[in-house]
């Protein structure tokens, strides 16, 4: 039963309040479109309370418990219950609307304007138009109703609920009965020129870079029953448009139209003149494509694919209906048909663990899954069209890891364990038929891919130096002058250049990451042969303390400094000792102070950094310095980078004894260079993030201008809600298109969502749509847990579960810092830990290469440590053996 309010008849604005259950998913849905600003028809819904008590009024309950409790999809064509269903149908067509609500419903749509009006009575079930199931075209609507024929509509709506089909579709389903509850949409007929669906994906395909439309002249009923062949236009969608752009149009035959008729309902017209026209021009469909794209985000919160149907009246686009697309074709490789997709929140969890806010939602993950794409287009190797390697669960990011395991095993013959084990996280891996990559002229092809993958990587590493500064330079000349002097349509053109340096910089993105991959492979392999399973003890002691300028070391490497010269400061040290100590307040000290002049100097070289710096919502060191202040304040005492770089030298000296000791000297100069190239290529690969941070900071900064902007117009509140708003519903607002009106509303309600999603502790993998959370590591015999061994060495100390950067206040000098991952803001509370413990992360994971760099021993990849350890636990770390012993 339905918790009944006192009304009957619901504005649009009190269906979103009143819920799905009282409203119904269409009365729902289009109540939440006018919440938004989108423009829908007059009118509103008779809830699903009026149909109960339609009901009770006309003693049907009965017959309806009857039904529910006999009728199953197997029985349903049986003669005795059709007879019981037409029963129940004729009595309710032929029953009695109470007056309360005949007179509460005439009354509004007299207050509305519309009750003398021409208008849609459309079905809005409480299960309708929802993710699970859409019952399209399963319960009845009337178009072009007048007057008292209103309440007949009603009723033949109420009748529709108990119709065969209806009662097919919910047991095929497995949906009770009194789980759909019927409520009726009654709202203003359109006057239509044109009208269609809109997909924000493509539905036949799965492809979700898509959307597609569907358009014919006069109503959209001609295609909502398929009775003609309309146009149908595709649109790219991509977000590094700034609207959607027309790819492909196809001209329907377009045999007729539906239009309204004089005495009520509709009318098919043949309209033979009308099939080589185009339905709507260029500029609309892109317009219209704008607007879809509006309705996902808002709707379906950049995840959720939305069915919208829509009416163009020669001026503008009016919406009717939105439901969320149900299911899409699956896309996937051939071979992993009969296996479901594995999704792990491993590597990801390094650079976005975070619930991304929506204005870079749709942009961080086409980033990332072009980042990934590239690996396979640039060596010749074809990709399903349509597969996405990232998706959206509870507002984070993962990574489709069958996928990737199957794409590198087929392109370049990498086994699945080899893969995870660079990868990290906890999944499991794809079975495969054939475990021999390089068999036959399959595996000749993979070994060729190899090799042109490695001629890539060594290529992008040679011109790394080139290729940053090219970036750096065109990301420089897009900021130089600022944004504040740029009318709103100038301010759309220069993100669509920044767009466009954003594509190419991707495309080089994966591969000159991976340039410190090949020399460490090549690595492994000469000191497998000598050392077997100590093979990775001795190559991460060979890391240690690389002179190759691995950037986000260096910024840690500066920061020790800092606390240096900020202790031989006296200005300094009563700035750091005070009482009342204010870390944005640096900026009084006196010139004269050299910890001053130093810590300019540093933000200005890395201030585009910062906490999850892939995130714009979040704030560059170059705003607010105050995480690199409080960390200089906590080290000022115990800072020692000689003591550091006596320590790295120690630990690479003791491992080079073994190798003069172990490995034939005539190896040796090949050992070193292997080394230098290690170093250099992780150097590289952190540059490449370094160069990635300011794109994201000048996407942040147009972001800024657009927050000024919008708070002074009272678009929005305050200058910040403009990372809650999405880039469709900018360049709506800054063309023209969209007043802003609903935008706060929208703000509201992604502000709680994302409270919400933070709540929820995210899952390791998710098995096709199942959260898997990994088992927490079991202790050994040993009372120790076991992980990936990234940099070794052996510590003790006290445990600080440090959940997030902004705790690094907790961590104290000498204690191991345990961590669910780390991204390069991280990289200075790894100066105050003794060690290092991670959830995730592999040998090439930002973790790994800091504790390496520095030479704190690490152990990576530990499931649910977070929880084993406890807070102040002392533990021994062995970043040799990647072993955790737990003292208590």
């Amino acid at each position: 039963m339905t918790v009944c309010t006192e009304k009957y008849f619901l504005t649009w604005d009190e269906a979103v309040q009143s819920g799905v259950q009282v409203a119904g998913g269409k009365g729902w849905n289009l109540g939440r479109l006018a919440q938004y600003g989108f423009k829908i028809p007059r009118g509103g819904v008779l809830t699903t309370c009026a149909y109960e008590e339609f009901i009770k009024y006309n003693c049907l309950q009965d017959m309806v418990n009857n039904i529910t409790q006999t009728v199953t999809g197997e029985n349903l064509d049986e003669t005795n219950h059709q007879d019981s269903l037409n029963q129940l149908r004729s009595k309710i067509k032929a029953g009695t609307i109470p007056p309360l609500i005949v007179e509460e419903l005439k009354a509004k749509l007299d207050t509305l304007g519309i009750l003398e009006r021409s208008v849609a009575v459309r079905s809005s079930a409480s299960a309708e138009d929802s993710a699970k199931a859409s019952f399209a075209g399963i319960h009845e609507s009337f178009l072009n109703v007048r007057g008292m024929d209103i309440f007949k509509s009603v009723k033949e709506c109420y009748a529709s609920l108990w119709s065969n089909r209806a009662i097919a579709y919910r047991r095929k389903l497995h949906i009770r009965d009194d789980e759909v509850i019927t409520g009726v949409v009654v709202m203003e007929m359109v006057e239509a020129q044109a009208a269609g669906v809109g997909f924000t994906c493509d539905p036949q395909t799965g492809r979700q870079n898509i959307v597609v439309i569907n358009a014919n002249f006069g109503l959209g009923e001609t295609i909502v029953t398929g009775s003609v062949e309309p146009d149908t236009y595709y649109l790219d969608v991509s977000p590094w448009n700034s609207v959607p752009h027309l790819i492909e149009r196809r001209s329907g035959r377009k045999e007729g139209l539906t239009c309204l008729n004089q005495d009520g309902g509709t009318q098919f017209v043949k309209t033979p003149e009308l099939a080589g026209k185009q339905v709507l021009s260029e500029e609309n469909i892109e317009k219209l494509g704008l607007l879809l794209l509006r309705v996902f985000e808002a709707l379906g919160d950049c995840d959720q694919h939305q069915d919208v149907e829509w009416v163009f009246d020669g001026r503008d686009f009016i919406l009717v209906q939105s439901r969320p697309v149900t299911s899409l074709p699956r896309r996937t490789f051939a071979a992993l048909k009969n296996q479901p997709d594995i999704w792990s929140n491993g590597n990801y969890r390094d650079a976005v663990p975070m619930v991304l806010s929506p204005l870079i939602r749709r942009l961080t993950i086409t980033t990332i899954d072009k980042i990934l794409k590239s690996n396979y287009s640039e060596i010749g190797y074809s990709l399903p069209d349509g597969l996405q390697f990232s998706r959206f669960f509870n507002g984070r990011l993962y990574c489709n890891l069958s996928a990737l395991q199957w794409a590198m095993y087929d392109a370049m013959g990498a086994l699945p364990r080899e893969f995870n084990i660079g990868w990290g996280g906890h999944q499991p891996e794809i079975e495969l038929k054939d475990p021999k990559p390089y068999k036959g002229l399959r595996g000749m092809k993979r070994l060729w891919r190899g090799i042109k993958s490695v001629i890539l990587i060594n290529r992008a590493a040679k011109k790394a130096p080139e290729i940053h500064a090219r970036f750096l330079d065109a990301f420089e000349s897009l900021t130089q002058k600022g944004f504040s002097h740029l009318q709103d349509k100038d301010l759309i053109q220069r993100y669509n250049e920044l767009n466009k340096i954003s594509i190419e910089f991707t495309g080089q993105f994966s591969f000159l990451s991976g340039a410190a991959s090949i020399p460490i492979g090549g690595l492994m392999k000469i000191l497998s042969k000598y050392f077997g399973e100590r093979a990775p003890m001795v190559l991460n002691a060979l890391m240690v303390g690389g002179a190759a300028g691995i950037t986000s070391a260096d910024h840690g490497y500066r920061l020790v400094e800092l606390a240096e010269i900020a202790r031989r400061d006296n200005d300094a040290v009563k700035y750091f000792d005070g009482t009342a100590f204010d870390s944005l307040d640096w900026e009084g000290l006196p010139e004269g102070s050299a910890f001053k002049q130093a810590f300019r100097e540093f933000i200005k070289e890395y201030g585009h950094r910062g906490v999850y710096e892939l995130d714009i919502i979040n704030p560059r060191w170059n705003e607010d310095p105050s995480y690199l202040l409080n960390i200089i304040r906590s080290t000022i005492n115990t800072a020692d980078l000689r003591q550091l770089k006596a320590k790295q030298k120690e630990k690479f000296d003791h491992a080079w004894q073994e190798i003069e000791t172990i490995v034939p000297s005539n190896k040796h100069s090949s050992i070193k260079k292997l080394i230098s190239k290690a170093q250099e290529g992780a150097a590289v690969r952190e540059k490449t993030k370094s160069v990635l941070a300011v794109m994201m900071e000048v996407y942040r900064k147009i972001a800024q201008e657009l927050g000024f902007r919008f708070c002074q117009r009272a678009i929005i509140e305050e200058a910040a809600d403009i990372y809650f708003c999405t880039w469709p519903e900018l360049v709506s607002i800054l063309n023209g298109q969209w007043n802003g009106v609903g935008l706060k509303a929208l703000i509201t309600k992604r502000n709680v969502f994302m409270k919400e999603m933070e709540s929820i502790a995210p899952p390791d993998i998710i098995m096709g749509d199942t959260p898997k959370y990994t088992e927490a590591s079991p202790r050994s015999a040993g009372n120790f847990l076991t992980g990936v061994p990234v940099a070794s060495g052996k510590a003790s100390g006290k445990a600080r579960l440090i959940s997030h950067p902004a705790e690094g206040n907790r961590l104290q000098p000498g204690d191991v810092m345990v961590a669910p991952s780390t991204d390069p803001g991280w990289t200075p509370l790894f100066l105050k830990a003794s060690a290092v413990i991670m959830e995730t992360g592999g040998f090439l994971s930002h973790g790994a290469i800091v504790a390496r760099e520095y030479g704190i021993p690490a152990v990576v990849n530990i499931p649910g440590v977070m929880t084993v350890i406890q807070e102040g636990w002392k533990v021994d770390v062995d970043g040799d053996e990647g072993k955790v012993f737990l003292k208590g």
